[in-house]
């Protein structure tokens, strides 16, 4: 009986509902740890003192740095604020965004059996890191105020 089933075999994929439960095990882990995290930030309000600590960047040197405002854009973007969570910061909704996306193609890709691959080469690399040096840059010059959360 050699040779039965050697396509599906090679592919690496099994069918079933318990092999499909088994690779969509990973994605749902993921977005539970990211939904917890989101549900205890729209729960305790980092408008409020004294429930976050402060971005030490910011504290000792008074620049912004990509990531500031980025705890007050999640719960502005929980609770359905769609220009507060953009005016605290725009950078972050687009990765929380993104996230979404790329969550909701590995989930799909999982269920089918294929596995997700994200290949950034150098170029996608040194432009993301270019994205988030202009915007640190920007929004931390007079005319960038807009950026500031």
């Amino acid at each position: 009986m050699r040779g039965v089933n050697t396509e599906r075999a090679q592919q690496g994929v099994s069918s079933g509902v318990g092999a499909v439960v088994g690779r969509v095990a990973v994605p749902a882990g993921v977005l539970a740890a990211v939904g917890g995290a989101f549900t205890y930030v729209a729960a305790v309000d980092p408008n409020e003192p004294g429930h976050y600590p402060v971005c030490p960047l910011l504290r000792l040197t008074g620049v912004y740095c990509p990531g500031c405002g980025g705890l007050r854009s999640a719960y502005a973007f929980v609770h359905g604020d769609w220009p507060a969570a953009l005016g605290a910061n725009a950078l972050a909704v687009a990765g929380f965004v993104a996230f979404a996306v790329v969550w909701t193609v590995w989930v799909v890709r999982a269920v089918r059996g294929r596995p997700m691959r994200i290949e950034l080469g150098p170029v996608q690399l040194w432009s993301l890191g270019l994205l988030l040096l202009v915007f640190t840059v920007v929004r931390n010059l007079p005319f960038g105020g807009w950026l500031r959360p």
